[in-house]
């Protein structure tokens, strides 16, 4: 096998490819389009329900003499030292290589959602504090970071990002989102999965599609998306980060929309991913995706068809562990009741990524580069925390409170003041798979916001009590947090969440909630603390928004963050100290009541408040909100060019942006598109540009956005994404309700179709 032509790098990929595919037998091939997840528990304790009916059993020595396709998560399953981890891994890889006919490794990938998800490894802010930087280029080198810590172990591909567009912040796993809107959603994941694959490592783009518009906010459950909500909300996301960031494989999701699982979608994972998209890399099953068609879905009545189905709608890959593409779709192939041209076309997929990685090559060794593994280094923590300063959101501040004064009584009250967790989402190793090995330190340095901010004001006051717990209905230590917030100058009260998996917390996969009031107690907690007169700072640590108009009014400053990450409580306490000038903003709207859902920003006429119901949807804080402790002035609009374009022109609009105030601070300069008029409904105003300045006191910034046509395209009656001409508004704001500059623009000419190849990105140009 040595001199095949599969083995020679002058050759093409696809030469190599079907060269190899050729010498291959049925259990060959198929052996290549599975994965194994060596270490799981069968029961489906700890990790997801279902697991045990997932689970194929199989022995490891005969099974690798076929070969194998992915071994599923080596360091994300239970803790292991890295280094040790990386020599397990090159061992396994090593036998998998000399089992089989040739020599070929498995492709071993991993969750890395808000960083590699591994014992020891550094736990970044989550997704959602990323959409509250609006910052594409720090995500950008977290992702990169990210991926060098990936390929230093042996892995070579990450499970992530996911571009899923909140539609219902009730649903758990809001904290994995970046958030509303599709074109922030699509511009930040774009830009995470250029990093990721700087390093060389795939990214998986999850979950395609549908996932996170489930009815009732339940996880995996029935979508019922109109067609083009799914066109213009969920899709355009995936489509920028497949044409603009390079991803090489895509996630199938778990739900079904109207009627048909996105598992068993030809339309969406053939016709439109590839042949319309033009993607070429790999589909891989959510977790037990494929037999979840079988078990959950019942579109299938055996894993043979369930394989079928899989294959034929464009799944290339079963993922995490061996059930429905190893033995019954060998027989069902053998049996004639399965084309093996679809084995065959699913094998290409992925021995091309395989030989795209050095895998076919001769000489291929498993072990990664030499020198010491430090997955959580200062360089990680540096970045780490500069993503949390910049994430954090100062919601209001009325009276200038905030920043505290170094030297005041501080009473600091609630359950997430004093737990390291309190900083880290579902999908960081501490709480995805710690819970179940609670021998095993955390192994990360993680301070908590209570000894932040003694370390952050050491003149300071600093008393502490825990009020109640997260979740549970205890109010029995109210009675100390009031005494001690009646000793102190101001309350800092630190509430939020407790990330967790399938109920186990209050955020996090399958904890989906019926309101979106403060778990537990805690809006009881928080309404005694301002009922003793004394200032309250109320600090969130939250994975989703909650409802806080009950205390619209009533506290001195509101301070957002999610899930901020191992360096979470340094940032969080830098902010209110003053040491850091909040810059965060908005991801998801506030809502006002803890009803009403599902909401968000992106509603036409119908979704606005209105004289036809008593129920007002508007948020308390609207998306792209955020505060700071400087001010700005928008100076100069300068309206480029003629006010009419054509359906296929563009428009420049520039605006100067000034610090006016004291400090150092950064603006986020957010253009958004108003529509008066269209042949469908439309959103009032949806974000179609933006660009963060850095301004020191005094300095000014002149950004420019280049408006194309192009941008305020939608879906139409016929299904076609089309430009319409007529009026439309370009607004300038610091948030989707704070409008500085409005500019009318008339577009001119025949209505225009628009095909693959249609611009997705608003150009910027800052200068001085």
């Amino acid at each position: 096998m040595t001199t095949a032509p599969w083995r020679d790098r002058a050759l093409s990929v696809d030469a190599r490819v079907d060269d190899l595919l050729s010498r291959m037998t049925l259990e060959e091939k198929t052996a290549q389009l599975y994965g194994v997840w060596v270490g799981a528990s069968t029961d489906g304790h700890g990790v997801a329900p279902h697991q045990h009916d997932m689970t194929a059993d199989y022995q490891w020595d005969e099974l690798i003499t076929r070969g194998l396709g992915q071994l599923t998560r080596p360091f994300g399953t239970a803790p292991v030292d890295p280094a040790l981890g990386a020599q397990a891994l090159a061992r396994a890889q090593r036998r998998i290589a000399e089992a089989g006919r040739f020599g070929i490794p498995a492709l071993a990938h991993e969750e890395c959602l808000a960083g590699f998800t591994a014992w020891r490894a550094t736990a970044y802010p989550v997704p959602l504090a990323w959409g509250a930087t609006f910052h594409p280029e720090l995500v950008e080198e977290m992702a990169a970071r990210i991926g060098r810590d990936l390929a230093s172990v042996g892995v070579h591909q990450g499970l992530a990002p996911v571009l899923d567009v909140v539609r219902d912040p009730r649903w758990g796993r809001v904290e994995e989102t970046i958030g509303e809107d599709p074109y922030l959603v699509g511009t930040i994941g774009s830009a995470y999965v250029r990093g990721l694959e700087s390093a060389g490592i795939i990214a998986t783009l999850k979950h395609f599609a549908g996932y996170a518009s489930s009815a009732g906010a339940r996880n995996l459950a029935p979508v019922r998306a109109g067609v083009r909500e799914f066109a213009d909300v969920t899709l355009p996301p995936f489509e920028m980060a497949l044409r603009e960031g390079g991803a090489r494989s895509v996630m199938a999701a778990y739900n079904e929309t109207d009627g048909v699982p996105a598992s068993a979608d030809a339309q969406l994972l053939t016709q439109l991913l590839r042949e319309d998209w033009g993607f070429t890399g790999t589909v891989v099953s959510d977790y037990f995706g494929i037999g979840f068609l079988e078990t959950l879905h019942r579109v299938a009545g055996t894993p043979a068809e369930a394989a079928h189905v899989a294959l034929a709608a464009g799944i290339d890959v079963e993922l995490p562990t061996i059930r429905s593409y190893g033995d019954p779709l060998v027989a069902a192939v053998q049996a004639g009741d399965v084309p093996e041209s679809l084995v065959d076309r699913a094998v290409r997929r992925v021995l091309a990524q395989k030989c795209e990685l050095g895998l076919l090559d001769e000489g291929w060794e498993p072990e990664p580069a030499g020198g010491p593994i430090d997955l959580d280094s200062a360089g990680n923590r540096a970045l780490a925390r500069r993503l949390a300063e910049e994430s954090v959101v100062l919601l209001d501040n009325p009276d200038g409170l905030l920043p505290l004064a170094p030297d005041t009584r501080i009473a600091v009250v609630g359950p997430r003041a004093a737990d390291a967790l309190a900083m880290l989402g579902c999908y960081s190793f501490p709480s995805h798979v710690l819970p179940s090995h609670p021998e095993t330190p955390v192994g990360l340095d993680i301070p908590t916001l209570l000894e932040s901010l003694r370390a952050e004001l050491p003149d300071a006051k600093v008393t502490f009590a825990e009020g109640c717990d997260t979740s549970g209905p205890d109010t029995g230590g109210f009675e100390e947090a009031v005494a001690r917030t009646a000793e102190a100058d101001v309350c800092v009260a630190v509430l939020g969440d407790r990330a967790g998996l399938f109920g186990r917390g209050t955020s996090g996969e399958g904890c989906d909630v019926a309101d979106l009031q403060l778990p537990g107690v805690q809006a009881e907690l928080l309404d005694v603390l301002v009922s003793t007169g004394v200032p309250v700072v109320l600090v969130l640590l939250t994975g989703r928004p909650y409802a806080l108009g009950r205390w619209h009014g009533q506290l001195a400053s509101v301070v957002q963050a999610f899930f901020p990450g191992e360096e979470g409580g340094p940032a969080v306490a830098a902010v209110l100290s003053g040491r850091v000038t909040p810059s965060g903003r908005l991801p998801v709207s506030v809502p006002r009541e803890r009803g009403g859902q599902p909401w968000t920003y992106l509603q036409p006429p119908l979704g606005l408040a209105g004289e036809v119901s008593s129920l007002d949807p508007t948020p308390l804080y609207p998306f792209g909100h955020g505060l700071s402790y400087t001010s700005f002035a928008w100076e100069d609009l300068d309206e480029g060019g003629p006010a009419e374009i054509g359906t296929d022109g563009s428009y420049d609009v520039s605006v100067t942006v000034r610090n006016t105030g004291a400090r150092a601070g950064a603006e986020v300069v957010q253009l958004y598109l108003h529509d008066p008029v269209a042949s469908v409904t439309r959103p009032d105003v949806r974000l179609i540009g933006y660009e963060r300045l850095e301004l020191a006191p005094g300095a000014a910034r002149r950004v420019t956005f280049r408006f194309h046509a192009d941008l305020s395209a939608f879906t139409d009656r016929a299904g076609r994404r089309v430009v319409e001409p007529g009026a439309l508004e370009l607004r300038l704001g610091a948030s989707s309700a704070d409008v500085r500059h409005t500019v009318r623009v008339r577009l001119v000419g025949a209505v225009r179709e628009l095909g693959a190849e249609r611009r997705l990105r608003c150009e910027t140009e800052v200068g001085p």
